[in-house]
């Protein structure tokens, strides 16, 4: 299966922009579009700690994992995502909440407990990790018409753009049915699954190919989705 990127990424061409070599076309309601017409939707996976749980439960998630896995006709991509922990927000709360202290010692100790976690994040490498499972889609291409003529008519001018945009869903619905099964086969692992939106994916994207900016993160807590 593709990935998201070109092989001429890596050619050393570093006066070029690397957009130039991702392979994606567009993104729109929650979906990649390859520049080969395939399809692709991302699910954010939470983790679970498979050592603490007991022995009949670890082997419970296993046979739930092998079922899910002897379910699938198509391929899918796992992806894990390191990226450092950014204490930021955390410590803008603990300076908000400082203020509004009117007892000295508790300030004092507030300010103290937060000198420490900033301490401890600048002497330490603190990483947090994503798991992504992306799902792909390949239409049938017609022998005439490319896929990508047929959703973006760059060759076919007389295509009306609401036959592109019917295509389009389509596509994105047989896909979905995709996403439905992978959901309801990890679900049973104990693990939580949402997709990512629009907005999601595009910052993943940059955050991908900017791994420097990666602190600035925005993708949501898994813990705080909207669960499917």
């Amino acid at each position: 299966m593709e990935s998201l990127h070109s092989n001429e990424l890596s050619s050393g061409n570093g006066g070029l922009s690397s957009q130039k070599y991702v392979d994606v076309e567009e993104i729109r309601d929650g979906v990649i579009l390859l520049k080969n017409g395939s399809l692709r939707a991302v699910l954010l996976v939470s983790s679970i700690n498979f050592d603490l749980k007991a022995t009949e439960e670890q082997d419970s998630i296993i046979a739930q994992y092998q079922n899910f896995l002897n379910s699938l006709d198509f391929p899918i991509q796992i992806m894990v995502s390191s990226r450092k922990l950014n204490i930021s927000p955390y410590l803008d709360y603990l300076k908000k909440k400082e203020t509004q202290l009117t007892n000295e010692l508790l300030a004092l100790q507030l300010a103290e407990y937060s000198n420490f976690i900033k301490n401890l994040a600048d002497v330490s490498n603190i990483m947090s990790k994503y798991f992504y499972v992306v799902v792909p889609f390949y239409p049938v291409e017609n022998t005439k018409t490319g896929i990508l003529d047929r959703l973006f008519g760059s060759t076919n001018a007389q295509m009306a753009v609401t036959r592109r945009r019917e295509l389009f869903d389509t596509y994105k619905n047989q896909l979905w049915q995709r996403v439905d099964h992978i959901i309801a086969g990890l679900s049973g692992t104990g693990v939580k699954i949402t997709p990512l939106k629009t907005e999601e994916l595009i910052e993943l994207l940059y955050n991908s190919y900017n791994p420097s900016t990666q602190n600035n993160s925005i993708v949501k807590d898994i813990d705080k989705v909207e669960l499917r």
